[in-house]
């Protein structure tokens, strides 16, 4: 469950086209959160024009303050301090005018309307998400090609004719009201699920009678990054909430508690099961056990380490036992055998293994190793029919292994090429599990496993509309600035020339235990039939090697995940894939700290730089909100002097230097994103503005109704892709 953990209590990465929808959860105790006729390059696709030169823009005005803060001696500026008051008028002026700015920009260039349509032409084929099962039902997503958003159906058997169940388009008339986490009782009479408005991290829970397709009458809020888990009788669930704030939304700066809710009663009357008043940045998050034994409770502090208690559920006022409370490592509850826990863990084993703790003996002496660390990273793990799957990464490629109850190696599982694959979700008595398999130039291949034989059958298959024989895969490997062994895809049209001018699309991410792994996007298509190259290296920071990778590109040693994405840069350039003009950079949220680092230290080396939704001022970003304080595992705090040292030489914002011609860059962001909040991007937007030495253009695009990412309706993507290939295209002059 570690992918899923990192994913839900996180989900910092932002990937460029969501051309698949996750699999239905009924969350384990581990959780917290027509084709058209394929193109030939001569008749269809893109319709080569010339670019024009870039000239002087006239940029709205942005007071300046005088704004001093000291950091341990160090005097700071800050003059757009006050674009933190997001709903001021000041501040809804100034991003109105730069979305005129913006519009009237990305509109002027000629080929923006052919690379919309061309978008829209490749994200038009069906898909499906992973069937889950529960209670003898089947549950999966479907989108016909250009819904804004999938569908939820059920049916009784895999054969059988789906019946819609939950239609979040339904929600609105513009898709911004999105569904935004699902859980199916035991009995699989009724579906808890959550509904997001405008991408907003906060959510509101409802209850669907699955046999009537109608609501119950409770609704629960003042919550995010919470699932629910049902009690194995279905006649409730445990989930976590923020405390009413005094406006009535959540607060989430007093702390989470893990509550009751009982099936048919308000959520006033739901019962407080566990809380930790006494630090309220540790955030307990609860699931019961398959067998309805145990409530297990994982407490979160950063992304580093954590804890794991526990209580009897049949004794609804006994103890909770407080089972792993070192804070020494990583643990990932997998399952249980009545009471010998399952855990994949970091504890001496950097790259994961799988053990088991007795809870009557729980001693780490007693502990029994299952599955030992490997030479390759555990990526998750599951345990269905007596089997434990095991995901591993070997150099970013997809490795999956059965092992059986005992830990003895039974099959690797056949995959059908080099790539990616996530799923195998389930319970401990199926005999059934799910998978999808995808790549750079695979999309998105859903499979049945049978557990007991290894036989995979294919689900859903997915026809995209365009011929992908023409574009390749490469792995290629480069040292970094310290002579750290990176690995990079590499991923174009098989006749290029390496000749040095062809425009490619540098992206990275590089942190939070977050491994780039390869994955079928529509909107990558687009790019390869412009012509484009794209590379994808794994930083430090992330989890492809491990926690010792991931910590290698933390707090005082962040400054490596730069380094190694510079290096990337210039290998490319070294090898004659690109050149300068040619080159441009793009990572969203932890990824837009990173094109905002590198670009700040190294202007000279990009054509185009593209910052999503970035955490751009270091200094403060712990200020936004509870969870943004919980990056800190990640970053470091200002308050500590040899972090503020670190922290200060890389803050995208405070590294803006006058006089310097910074690259042609188009920043994005939201303004209901309330994850990293939108004033990181104005902040930087308007420095790079102000000191802007040449012509190259510094746009703003700020989307309306929407917030991070998750959720934003189809049109909407399509929009913001369509004005970033555009951007890249006029400013790479691309032809």
């Amino acid at each position: 469950m570690k992918r899923f953990i990192g994913y839900l209590l996180f989900l910092l990465i932002f990937t460029i086209s969501c051309t698949t929808q996750a699999p239905v959860q009924a969350p384990s105790p581990s959780s917290q959160p027509a084709s058209p006729t394929p193109p030939t390059p001569a008749t269809s696709g893109i319709e080569s024009r010339e670019t024009v030169a870039p000239v002087a823009l006239q940029y709205p005005d942005a007071e300046r303050l005088l704004q001093v803060d000291i950091y341990h001696g160090v005097e700071v500026a800050d003059p757009y301090r006050w674009f933190e008051e997001l709903d001021s008028a000041q501040t809804n002026e100034w991003v109105r005018a730069q979305n005129q700015l913006s519009q009237d920009y990305l509109e002027s260039i000629s080929i923006r309307k052919d690379i919309n349509e061309r978008i829209t032409e490749l994200w038009d084929y069906e898909r499906y998400g992973i069937p889950g099962m529960r209670g003898g039902r089947y549950f999966y997503y479907h989108n016909d090609g250009l819904q804004n958003q999938s569908v939820l159906y059920t049916a009784d058997s895999l054969d059988s004719e789906p019946q819609v169940l939950i239609d979040p388009n339904t929600f609105s008339d513009d898709g911004t009201i999105s569904l935004a986490g699902t859980s199916v009782s035991p009995n699989a009479r009724y579906i808890a699920y959550a509904v997001s408005d405008a991408g907003s991290d906060w959510k509101t829970w409802n209850i669907r009678d699955i046999e009537t397709g109608k609501d119950l009458a409770e609704e629960l809020r003042f919550i995010k990054f919470s699932g629910v888990s049902w009690t194995l009788d279905s006649s409730g669930f445990y989930y976590s909430r923020y405390a009413e704030g005094p406006d009535g939304k959540g607060d989430d700066s007093t702390g989470i508690s893990i509550y009751y809710h009982t099936i048919a009663e308000p959520q006033s009357q739901d019962l407080m099961v566990f809380s930790i008043p006494d630090n309220p940045r540790k955030e307990p998050y609860g699931g019961v056990t398959q067998d309805g034994q145990y409530l297990i409770i994982r407490v979160q502090e950063g992304f580093d380490t954590n804890a794991v208690y526990y209580q009897d559920i049949n004794e609804p006022e006994s103890e909770v036992i407080r089972l792993l409370d070192k804070w020494d490592a990583l643990y990932s509850f997998v399952g249980n055998d009545d009471s010998t826990f399952f855990f994949m863990t970091t504890k001496d084993a950097p790259r994961y293994r799988l053990v088991g703790v007795d809870i009557n003996n729980p001693d780490i002496s007693q502990w029994h190793e299952i599955i030992p660390e490997a030479d390759e990273a555990i990526l998750d793990t599951s345990y269905i029919g007596g089997h434990f799957i095991i995901q591993y990464l070997s150099d970013v490629i997809s490795l999956v292994k059965v092992f059986d109850r005992n830990g003895a190696f039974v099959r690797d599982v056949d995959l059908p090429g080099i790539g990616n694959v996530y799923g195998f979700g389930g319970y401990a008595d199926n005999s059934e599990t799910f998978y999808a398999f995808t790549g750079f130039t695979t999309p998105d291949t859903i499979y049945r496993y049978d557990v007991e034989t290894g036989t995979s059958t294919i689900f859903h298959a997915p026809e995209t509309g365009i011929d992908l024989t023409n574009t390749v895969t490469r792995q290629v490997f480069y040292p970094s600035k310290d002579g750290t062994r990176i690995p990079m895809f590499i991923i174009h049209q098989k006749d290029i020339n390496l000749d040095g001018q062809n425009p490619t699309l540098l992206y990275g991410y590089g942190g939070f235990n977050v491994s780039l792994t390869p994955y079928y996007s529509s909107v990558w298509a687009v790019w390869m039939e412009m012509g484009g190259v794209l590379a994808i290296p794994n930083l430090r920071g992330g989890g492809e090697y491990g926690e010792d990778w991931h910590e290698a590109g933390t707090k005082l040693n962040k400054q490596n995940v730069f380094d190694d994405f510079i290096a990337a840069a210039e290998w490319l350039l070294d090898n004659n894939y690109t050149s300068i003009p040619k080159l441009a950079i793009q990572g969203g949220s932890n990824g837009g700290l990173l094109v905002g680092a590198v670009m700040t230290q190294r202007p000279d080396l990009f054509g185009a730089c593209l910052p999503d939704v970035g955490v751009l001022d270091m200094l403060r970003y712990h200020l936004a909100s509870a969870n943004a304080f919980s990056w800190s595992s990640d970053y470091g705090l200002s308050k500590n002097e040899d972090e503020f040292q670190a922290l200060y030489a890389y803050s995208p914002y405070h590294n803006i230097e006058e006089g310097v011609c910074y690259p042609p860059t188009l920043i994005t962001t939201a303004d209901h994103d309330d994850r990293v909040v939108p004033w990181h991007s104005y902040k930087f937007g308007a420095q790079l503005q102000y000191t802007q030495k040449c012509d190259n253009p510094i746009l703003v695009r700020v989307e309306t109704r929407a917030g991070h990412g998750a959720g934003m309706p189809t049109w909407m993507r399509i929009e913001k892709y369509a004005d970033e290939w555009a951007f890249l295209y006029q400013v790479l002059h691309m032809k």
